[in-house]
Formats: structure tokens, C-alpha cells, sequence
């Protein structure tokens, strides 16, 4: 990774709003004279993008779903994640392995430690210079979601599973508060954005 590089990561559970601030946050990156790539998890290369659609809606186990998402990850990272940093270029992504442990451990049970271990082995290397936690409960996340799309697998989970992957987002927010910036995803845009933009100031 360059000096100038920086890998920004959007997190919070489906509803929470990160998504509609990715690209705005990056015209504001462009706007400061960096190169930017916007990507997301699982998915940001061709190979990822399929993989994505299956474990989105197809029927799978705990295992063969983290398993699927770290694949997918690796070729992410290969492909278009460490090419863009080395270049110089901003990668700002729409999830990354907060995810796999707040969905996957958290929602569905498996154990951190080997998450952990998936984690050390696919990007032992390299964590986010900045995660900007959108936090929201999840009862108001779900009344987002239902009046703009049809839910996939995740978004068809009951309170209970939600409940679980914010408390693991807050947990591992508390564990690297250097990396972390946690959002009140009820408040309105514009209050985000401007914390968003001064978040920016300090990276």
C-alpha cells in the first residue's frame, strides 16, 4: 500500500443506511485529489459477484457460507483490493470481514476463533484504515428494508438474528476503537455526512 492509499470499509446491518452514503463518501475522497475504487462484499470481481448470488439465495450450512465469503474475499483481494492500494488508488468497500464475524458469528453462531483463523489466513496482513459503523436497532432496520426491496436470505432473518450481529458489530467495534467510527444510522443524512466529512479530514 502507498502512503497515499487508504482502505475504507461501510458496515451495519441491513437497513442501517451505510449504503447510501458509499458513493457520496467517495465523490468527497475525489474531491480531495485521490484516485478511488467503490467495491463491495461479497462480490467487487466476477468470480466474487456469482459467488455473492449463491449465498444470497441459495440454502447453505453456517460453514459452507463463511467458507464461500472468505473465497470470495481472496479473490477480491487479489484481484481488485491490493491492486488498487499498491497503485496509490482509495478503496472505499461496502462490507468486509466485520461482516463475516458479526453475520456469520454473531446472526449464525459460528465460533470467532475460527473466523479468526479464516481471517489470518485470507488478509493476515491487512485490515481497514477506517470502518464507519452505521448503528441502528434493528426493528427500524427492518421497517427500512421492507418498503424498498424483497429480502434475500439475510433479510429475511427474525429480530433475534439482527439483535445478535449488532451486539457482535459493537463488540468488535470496542475491540479497535482506533479503526472504528460508529454512525447513528437514525439520524438524518446530512447529520451523517457531515460527521463523515470530518471523519475524512483525520485519514
Amino acid at each position: 500500500m502507498t502512503r497515499d492509499a487508504r482502505f475504507v470499509t461501510f458496515e451495519g446491518i441491513d437497513g442501517a443506511g451505510k449504503s447510501s452514503h458509499v458513493d457520496w463518501f467517495a465523490e468527497q475522497v475525489r474531491g480531495r485529489g485521490h484516485r478511488v475504487v467503490v467495491t463491495r462484499e461479497p462480490g467487487g470481481t466476477e468470480l466474487a459477484e456469482a459467488v455473492r448470488d449463491w449465498v444470497l439465495n441459495r440454502p447453505m450450512s453456517m460453514r459452507v457460507e463463511a467458507l464461500l465469503v472468505f473465497a470470495a474475499r481472496q479473490d477480491h483481494l487479489d484481484r481488485l483490493i491490493r491492486p488498487s492500494l499498491a497503485d496509490g488508488t482509495w478503496v472505499v468497500c461496502d462490507r468486509f470481514t466485520d461482516s463475516t464475524v458479526a453475520y456469520q458469528g454473531g446472526g449464525r453462531g459460528m465460533p470467532l476463533e475460527d473466523i479468526a483463523l479464516l481471517e489470518r489466513w485470507v488478509h493476515p496482513d491487512l485490515q481497514p484504515d477506517r470502518t464507519y459503523l452505521f448503528d441502528l436497532d434493528p426493528d427500524t432496520a427492518a421497517r427500512r428494508r421492507q418498503a424498498v426491496r424483497d429480502a434475500d436470505r439475510f433479510e429475511s432473518e427474525q429480530s433475534a438474528f439482527f439483535t445478535r450481529v449488532r451486539q457482535a458489530y459493537l463488540e468488535r467495534a470496542e475491540a479497535a476503537p482506533d479503526r472504528f467510527v460508529r454512525l447513528d444510522g437514525a439520524q438524518p443524512i446530512e447529520f451523517i455526512r457531515k460527521r463523515l466529512e470530518e471523519s475524512l479530514s483525520g485519514l
